[in-house]
C-alpha cells in the first residue's frame, strides 16, 4: 500500500471522528439546554402556583373574618326582632367604591317555614304563583348579598392587606409545604433552599441552609403580585443539586464517548502499525541490497588475507603467516556474527537475547578486535591506537556478542569517515569506581544534535547528505544498544558535526576474590 493511500485513509478517518465527536457534543449541549429550559419552566410554574395559593389563603382568611363579623351582627339583629310574628332577617350593607362614593343595599330574608301542598288545586293557583315569585325575590336578594359581601372583602383586602408586614401574611410552614408539593407535582423531587426578600433586596426570612452569596441559578417570584409596586416582596429559591440533576439526563452519553474514544485509540494504533509495517516493508526490500554490503567487509578482509598468503615472502615468515591466518579466522567469526546479528534482531520484540556469559578481560577483547580491524583501517590510510589503562577489567559478557559490539562501532567509524581527513581511531579503557569504561573515538563526520537521541532506535539511520556509499539497514547501533543493555551496562555518545564522535560503554566489573 502506498504511503499516500495510508495518509488519505488517515485523513478520512480523522474527519469522520471529528464529525462524530462534534455531533455528540452538539447533541449533549442541546440536551442540557433543553433540560435546563424544562427545569426553569417547571420551577416558574411551581412558584406561580405557590403565589396563587398564598393569595387564596389570604382571601379565605379575610372572608372568614368578615363573615364572622356579619354573623355577629345578624345574631344581634335577630335578638332585637324576636317579638315579631313572622321572623325575618333584615340585611343592610354599604359598599365604598374606589372613587369614594358610597352605595347602600338592604333586603329582608324570610326565615319562616313555607309548607307547600302536595298537590296544587285550581283555587290555589294564584297562591302558588305568588309563593314562587317570593322565592325568586329571596334568591335574588341572597345573590346580591353574597356579591356585596365579596366586593366588601375585596375592597378591604386592597386597602388593608398590603399594609401588613409580609411575615404576618405568610405561614412559613405552609409555604414550605406548598413549595415541596408543587415541585414534586412538576417532577422536581430535589432538595431546595428559599428566602423571602423585600423590594430593597433585604432578606426577611431564609431557610436553614440558604446561602445568600448564591447569585446564579436563583428563581424569583413575587409573593403577592397584586400589591402596590413599592410594597411587593419576593420569594427566591435555588437548588443545590441542580447541576447533578441536569447532568444525570446525559449520563447515557458517557458510554457513547467511551466507545468513540476506544475507536479513536484503535484507529491511531492502526495508523501507527500501518506506517510501521510500511517502513518494515521498505526495509525488507532494502535488506537484500544492503546485506551484500554488510557482509562485504569481512569477505573483502578474508580475500585480502588470502591474497597475502599467496605471497612467497609471507610463507617464509611464520609470524606473519600466523597473523594472517588469525585475521582470516577472526573475519570468518565476524561473518558468522553478522548473520547471527540479523537473526537476533528479529527476536528483539519477543524475548531477550540468549547469551552465554563468561568472565573475560575487556583489554583482551579490545586487543583481539584491533588486530583484526587494523588491516581495514590501514586500507583507507588510517591508524588505530589504544590506551588500555584499565587494570583487572574483568566483566561478565557473552564474548561473541561483545566482540561484535566493538566491531560494529569500529565499522561505523570507517563508514562515516571524512574523505578529506585521514581516518583516526582511538580506543581507551579505564576503571571508574566499580565499573569499566570503554570509549571509541573517531574523527569522522559526526552526528547532528537532533539525531543523537534516535541513533539507537531500530531501523533508524542518520542522514549522510550526498554520500551514497554508506549502506546498511539501521540495525547496527540498535543491536549494540540491545546487547549492552542486556549485559546491565550503559552506552552513550558524544558528538559534534564534522568533529567526530565518541561512543562510551560502561559495564559492571567482576571483583576477583
Amino acid at each position: 500500500m502506498k504511503k499516500s493511500t495510508i495518509w488519505l485513509l488517515a485523513v478520512i478517518m480523522a474527519l469522520t471522528f471529528i464529525g462524530l465527536l462534534y455531533i455528540q457534543i452538539m447533541y449533549m449541549e442541546n440536551m442540557i439546554k433543553m433540560r435546563n429550559e424544562q427545569f426553569t419552566e417547571a420551577v416558574k410554574r411551581s412558584l406561580y402556583a405557590v403565589s396563587t395559593s398564598l393569595e387564596l389563603d389570604e382571601t379565605q382568611r379575610y372572608l372568614d373574618e368578615y363573615l364572622e363579623e356579619e354573623e355577629k351582627k345578624m345574631l344581634s339583629s335577630y335578638e332585637q326582632r324576636n317579638d315579631q310574628q313572622d321572623i325575618s332577617t333584615h340585611h343592610q350593607f354599604s359598599i365604598v367604591s374606589p372613587d369614594g362614593s358610597v352605595a347602600s343595599f338592604s333586603f329582608r330574608e324570610q326565615t319562616s317555614t313555607i309548607i307547600t301542598p302536595a298537590a296544587p288545586r285550581p283555587k290555589d293557583h294564584n297562591t302558588l304563583i305568588s309563593t314562587y315569585r317570593n322565592m325568586q325575590e329571596a334568591r335574588k336578594g341572597q345573590y346580591l348579598y353574597q356579591k356585596g359581601l365579596l366586593n366588601e372583602v375585596i375592597l378591604n383586602m386592597l386597602s388593608k392587606a398590603s399594609t401588613r408586614p409580609v411575615m404576618e401574611r405568610i405561614d412559613i410552614k405552609k409555604l414550605e409545604t406548598y413549595l415541596k408539593s408543587e415541585f414534586e407535582n412538576n417532577g422536581l423531587n430535589l432538595p431546595f433552599q428559599f428566602a423571602i426578600y423585600n423590594k430593597n433586596d433585604k432578606i426577611l426570612y431564609s431557610s436553614n441552609q440558604y446561602d445568600p452569596k448564591i447569585e446564579g441559578n436563583l428563581f424569583t417570584q413575587a409573593i403577592f403580585p397584586n400589591d402596590p409596586p413599592a410594597r411587593i416582596n419576593y420569594l427566591k429559591v435555588y437548588f443545590p443539586t441542580k447541576r447533578n440533576y441536569i447532568s444525570s439526563s446525559v449520563k447515557f452519553m458517557i458510554p457513547s464517548f467511551a466507545f468513540t474514544f476506544i475507536l479513536l485509540v484503535t484507529f491511531l494504533f492502526t495508523i501507527i502499525v500501518a506506517f510501521r509495517q510500511k517502513k518494515l516493508t521498505e526495509m525488507k526490500n532494502d535488506f537484500i541490497n544492503n546485506m551484500t554490503h554488510e557482509f562485504k567487509t569481512p569477505i573483502s578482509t578474508i580475500s585480502l588475507a588470502a591474497q597475502m598468503l599467496n605471497d612467497p615472502s609471507v610463507a617464509k615468515s611464520p609470524a606473519l603467516f600466523q597473523h594472517i591466518s588469525g585475521v582470516i579466522n577472526d573475519e570468518t567469526k565476524r561473518l558468522r556474527f553478522q548473520v547471527e546479528k540479523v537473526l537476533q534482531m528479529s527476536m528483539f520484540d519477543r524475548q531477550k537475547t540468549l547469551m552465554k556469559l563468561h568472565n573475560v578481560d575487556v583489554n583482551d577483547i579490545v586487543t583481539s578486535v584491533m588486530s583484526t580491524f587494523k588491516l581495514k583501517v590501514e586500507k583507507y590510510g588510517g591508524v588505530i591506537d589504544a590506551d588500555l589503562e584499565a587494570e583487572d577489567a574483568i566483566v561478565s559478557v557473552d564474548e561473541m556478542h561483545f566482540t561484535n559490539v566493538i566491531f560494529n562501532l569500529l565499522d561505523n567509524a570507517v563508514k562515516y569517515r571524512r574523505e578529506e581527513e585521514p581516518l583516526s581511531l582511538f580506543i581507551r579503557t579505564r576503571t571508574v569506581g566499580d565499573k569499566v569504561e570503554i570509549s571509541i573515538r573517531d574523527n569522522g563526520i559526526g552526528i547532528k544534535r537532533e539525531d543523537l537521541k534516535k541513533i539507537f532506535d531500530k531501523f533508524y539511520r542518520v542522514s549522510t547528505g550526498n554520500r551514497h556509499d554508506v549502506k546498511g539497514f539501521g540495525l547496527g547501533l540498535a543491536y549494540v544498544h540491545k546487547i549492552i543493555t542486556d549485559l546491565k551496562g550503559d552506552i552513550r555518545v558524544e558528538s559534534e558535526l564534522n568533529q567526530g564522535s565518541t561512543f562510551i560503554i560502561t559495564l559492571p566489573l567482576i571483583k576477583n576474590k
